[in-house]
C-alpha cells in the first residue's frame, strides 16, 4: 500500500477534493487532532490501495469549508467532528448544528479543551 501526506491551507481544501474526487478516489473519513492551540484536519482518500491524506491546520473557533458537497458522506465525519471538537464547517449538506451525537445540554466538547456557553464566577456556575 502506497501513501502520500499533502498539506495544504483551508481554502485550498475544496478544490484539491474536487481533483481527488475526479480522479476516482474514493472518501475514507476524516481525523481530527487537537494541538492545543489548532486543529488539525486529515482527509483520507483511497484509489487500488493508494492512500492520500490532506492535512489542513486551523486554529481553534475557525470555520473550515465543508466537503459534504462533494463526498455527501463527509456531512456524517463533519458533523461528528463539530460535536467532538468544535470545529464550524461552513456549506454542510446537512447540518445537525452540533446534535448528531450530543444532546443541546452538553456544554463541553469532548474531545477538545474548549468549553462553551458556559461561564463561571467567583465559585458559582453559570
Amino acid at each position: 500500500m502506497a501513501f502520500e501526506t499533502k498539506n495544504l491551507l483551508k481554502n485550498q481544501i475544496v478544490d484539491e477534493v474536487q481533483t481527488l474526487k475526479n480522479k476516482g478516489y474514493r472518501f475514507v473519513t476524516m481525523t481530527c487532532v487537537d494541538l492545543g492551540e489548532s486543529l488539525d484536519l486529515l482527509y483520507h482518500f483511497d484509489l487500488e490501495l493508494r492512500m492520500v491524506h490532506l492535512r489542513i491546520t486551523v486554529p481553534k473557533g475557525d470555520t473550515v469549508p465543508s466537503i459534504s458537497g462533494i463526498y455527501f458522506a463527509a456531512l456524517i465525519i463533519e458533523n461528528e467532528t463539530k460535536d467532538h471538537f468544535g470545529v464550524h464547517f461552513e456549506g454542510m449538506a446537512l447540518d445537525f448544528g452540533g446534535n448528531l451525537y450530543l444532546e443541546e445540554e452538553v456544554k463541553k466538547y469532548p474531545f477538545c479543551k474548549v468549553t462553551v456557553g458556559k461561564t463561571e464566577t467567583a465559585g458559582e456556575e453559570a
